[in-house]
């Protein structure tokens, strides 16, 4: 056993080919919109997945158990949306990591976390289920523009990534996500053309008040309570339902912490905002993934991607194949909405519905507060 491998057996972390199948599994979050902040909005390929692949080693090494990292994925979407450039994306960047480690290392999160009871949280994971079955149903019915089709039409689209999302049925006997990764890096090789080698040079954000206010009320204002409740919240409490006691790490307030150092550094280099996010655990853990193991191996790969091939980037990616990021994804929505399997009283299953459902189809911020309201006021007028 080399040195390397006996530390991480003393971590308690496992490398096997289920760890690995896990470690790609949550890929159709990450690429879409890795690649519209690429191709549209023009950042830097190495800025964008060098704080997603830090962030991966540091929560593996920290947390020890499949914490995934994500985009950040209500600021992205609107920054796609608006076209925005490096300035205002690097200003909120920097405003979320702000925030965030303040309500980390404060311990605030952690106090406000009592607030928010199971069916609540319970109902923000509904809405990221709902949200992941959206996102890849978009995937194939309105194809980015940026992504190469290799020729399919929104049909065979629809067909290929329903074959993928039977294809999870299979994952505990055969690690899937690897065979799928595996397909797509073949069909990238295939078609992208010639890469070029080397990381992609980073540009740096030029700052001032109206960009920094720009940001905070775009992009900051609408991201807040989703990272609040899913990064944080949700994301602890899923750790705890999967993993018992070994999630004792996994606190609000420690994921809070994380994510807002990731931010800072992302803001300072350019680019792609990141968090945490209990459906990209549900992914990880729905593939195999028991361990550090899967997030240790993606933040590796997308560290060596980032350094090595950052300046070919945009074109290799746009060429993954979309069937494979949409079955992937919507394997993960629904294994998130599953997570409801645990409430019993029929009020409680009612309330993380209806939040669930106004979460995805207004706004989750909006269904938070109601949520909030209907528990302790039901509580208020039980006592």
């Amino acid at each position: 056993m080399t040195a390397g491998a006996a530390a991480l057996t003393r971590l308690g972390i496992r490398l096997d080919r289920f760890e690995l199948a896990a470690a790609f599994a949550d890929l159709g979050v990450l690429v879409p919109i890795a690649v519209a902040l690429i191709v549209k909005n023009g950042l830097q390929p190495t800025a964008v997945l060098l704080p997603a692949g830090l962030l991966y080693v540091a929560a593996a090494l920290a947390f020890r158990l499949p914490i995934p990292v994500q985009p950040l994925k209500a600021f992205g979407a609107i920054a796609i949306a608006k076209g925005l450039g490096l300035d205002e994306i690097a200003a909120g960047a920097l405003l979320m990591g702000a925030i965030f480690l303040v309500l980390g290392a404060s311990g605030l999160i952690d106090l406000a976390a009592r607030a928010f009871p199971k069916p609540v949280v319970r109902g923000v994971q509904l809405t990221v289920g709902i949200l992941f079955l959206e996102i890849a149903w978009k995937l194939v019915r309105e194809p980015p523009a940026s992504f190469d089709l290799h020729g399919l039409s929104r049909g065979w689209l629809l067909a290929l990534a329903l074959l993928v999302l039977g294809s999870l049925a299979l994952r505990r006997r055969v690690p899937v996500a690897l065979v799928l990764a595996a397909v797509a890096v073949g069909v990238m090789a295939a078609t992208a053309g010639d890469v070029a080698g080397g990381p992609s040079p980073l540009s740096f954000p030029s700052l001032d008040g109206a960009t920094f206010w720009s940001a905070f009320t775009v992009l900051v204002l609408p991201q807040l309570p989703l990272t609040f409740a899913n990064s944080c919240l949700a994301t602890a409490d899923a750790a705890r339902s999967y993993f018992g006691e070994r999630a004792a790490r996994v606190r609000p307030g420690r994921l809070a912490t994380s994510l807002g150092l990731a931010n800072l550094f992302s803001g300072a280099i350019g680019g792609m905002p990141v968090c945490h996010g209990a459906g990209g655990l549900t992914a990880h853990y729905s593939h195999g993934a028991r361990t550090a193991g899967a997030p240790l191996a993606i933040g590796g790969l997308l560290l060596a991607v980032a350094l090595t091939l950052g300046a070919g980037l945009g074109g290799l990616l746009a060429a993954f194949p979309l069937p494979i990021l949409a079955g992937l994804l919507a394997g993960a929505g629904l294994l998130h909405i599953g997570l409801l399997r645990d409430l019993r009283a029929p009020a409680h299953i009612a309330l993380a519905v209806a939040i669930g459902v106004v979460g995805a189809e207004v706004h989750l911020a909006v269904a938070l507060a109601g949520g909030l309201v209907a528990w302790w006021g039901a509580v208020a007028l039980r006592r």
